[in-house]
């Protein structure tokens, strides 16, 4: 590849924006990064959400999922199309030589969608959050150099625990797609027909079990990821801390609605997020390292491997200077501030 950019800035300003729109908790989550990362890390989040849009609207026999690999050859041939999501994951790919297995990963759970793939068991989830999510925490582990097995395991808990928790919000809207990713076996255990629920989708109290038992592996794979989080280098905790808590506050909040996914979909208030990203920042204060270690989830560990299989690059020469514990929570106040007035605005999204 040439050693000149791909990316332009307008074509990274257009991935921030993609995920300005796209995802409030990332988009929050992501502006506590050094820019060492968070370009890199909006260059992942448009590929993730142009390739959901993709196959969401496209549909077919996999033929968008096809024409997502073909990016991908694009990308990493050092060929991207003029377009603004290929040329900036060409630059991430280039810069933090960024194994082109996970992105593969990524697209298997997508094709996965299209087939309508059924899971029977939580192993069978697993499998399927780390194609689609434990993915996206290896990628971040690799653009943030926490590229030991362990913290790049930890890492993939985290984005395994995040899908769970989406999957507990959106059954709902998930079932009027025709799609459902609650373990089937956990649902005739509780007393449901999986294929005559998805038909004519329901809350009650047999389906709460369900996405009650979904959201307590949600968090035993956030209690997982900690020990890794408080391991990352200084510069990357808030972050990651803050997109952990936000997101493990979604799954509280389906708790307070009784845990009915279905008739509503739970939310975090711009000020809450301004409360849980404050407390990032003081448990990233106050960790202290403890051993990461532990195995990989057997439905990750091809993800650790992928990682181990590429040479790590040096992409931290500059590290900015550091900030007191009083700037940065003002800083934040500030942010939410901001963020607080989109909500109000009229077609916001949430």
């Amino acid at each position: 590849m040439s050693e000149a950019d791909f990316a332009t800035a307008a074509d990274r300003a257009a991935c921030r924006e993609m995920i300005r729109v796209g995802s409030r908790s990332f988009h929050t989550a992501s502006l506590l990064l050094p820019k060492t990362v968070r370009d890199g890390a909006y260059a992942l989040y448009g590929f993730c959400r142009l390739s959901d849009d993709a196959v969401d609207l496209e549909g077919g026999e996999g033929e968008a999922v096809d024409r997502l690999r073909a990016r991908l050859d694009r990308v990493y041939s050092g060929r991207p199309d003029a377009d603004p999501v290929e040329r900036a994951l060409a630059d991430t790919v280039r810069r933090f030589t960024l194994p082109r297995a996970l992105l593969d990963a990524l697209l298997e759970g997508l094709a996965w969608d299209v087939n309508g793939r059924i899971y029977e068991t939580l192993d069978d989830l697993h499998a399927y959050a780390a194609r689609v999510a434990g993915s996206v925490g290896a990628m971040m582990a690799v653009l943030m150099g926490a590229r030991t097995p362990a913290l790049v395991a930890r890492a993939c808990d985290l984005g395994a625990a995040m899908q769970l928790t989406n999957i507990a919000r959106d059954v709902g809207e998930d079932a009027r797609l025709g799609r459902l990713y609650l373990p089937r076996a956990w649902m005739r255990e509780a007393g449901l027909d999986p294929e005559a629920w998805l038909a004519a989708p329901a809350f009650d109290a047999r389906l709460a079990q369900v996405i009650d038992r979904v959201l307590a592996s949600a968090d035993a794979l956030y209690e997982r990821a900690d020990a890794g989080i408080a391991n990352l280098d200084a510069r990357f905790r808030p972050a990651i801390f803050a997109a952990r808590h936000i997101y493990a506050e979604i799954g509280l909040e389906v708790r307070r609605r009784r845990l009915d996914s279905v008739t509503t979909r739970a939310s975090t208030s711009p000020w809450r997020k301004a409360l849980l990203v404050a407390r990032s920042f003081r448990c990233a204060r106050r960790s202290e390292p403890v051993s990461p270690a532990g195995r990989a989830l057997a439905e990750t560990r091809f993800l650790v491997e992928a990682v181990m299989s590429e040479p790590a690059p040096c992409v931290w020469a500059n590290r900015p200077s550091r900030h007191t514990l009083e700037s940065d929570l003002a800083w934040t106040l500030g942010l939410f501030t901001v963020l607080a007035r989109r909500d109000r605005a009229p077609g916001a999204i949430r």
